[in-house]
């Protein structure tokens, strides 16, 4: 967790789920969205964040790279940790991936144990988007 530094304008993760091979392009778009949906710009990202199975994965590296943050990664096991927080805990993506819910885990493990959903999970055709707000230096 020490890549991801918070402060004042940065205080935002976007957590990323995806199925392999999934466009760069449509899981930007999606990330477009959920920003949109929590009416922020790119510039309020402290990371992107996304199950270690999608370290490689090219799409989740590109969104990271477009709005220049790093890209953390965290098991399934993490992630699963943060199942009573979710808003859209999934019986489906836990018999997929060990865990339930890969976006707004992530964003929310980024974020810290004081973070809350900015915005909840949405979908494309193939990915899901979620945003977490940092609870530290909270507005």
């Amino acid at each position: 967790m020490d890549d991801v530094r918070f402060d004042t304008v940065r205080r935002l993760v976007l957590g990323l789920g995806c199925e392999r091979g999934t466009p760069a392009e449509e899981v930007l778009v999606l990330a477009e969205q959920a920003l949109r949906e929590a009416a922020v710009s790119g510039e309020a990202l402290a990371a992107v964040a996304s199950i270690d199975s999608r370290k490689s994965e090219a799409a989740v590296l590109a969104v990271a790279a477009h709005f220049a943050v790093p890209a953390v990664f965290f098991a399934a096991g993490r992630l699963e940790e943060e199942t009573p927080r979710l808003a859209n805990p999934s019986a489906i993506v836990f018999a997929r991936v060990g865990c339930h819910g890969v976006s707004e885990a992530a964003a929310l493990a980024a974020a810290g144990p004081d973070a809350e959903l900015a915005v909840a999970k949405i979908k494309s055709a193939r990915a899901t988007a979620a945003v977490a707000r940092s609870g530290l230096q909270k507005a």
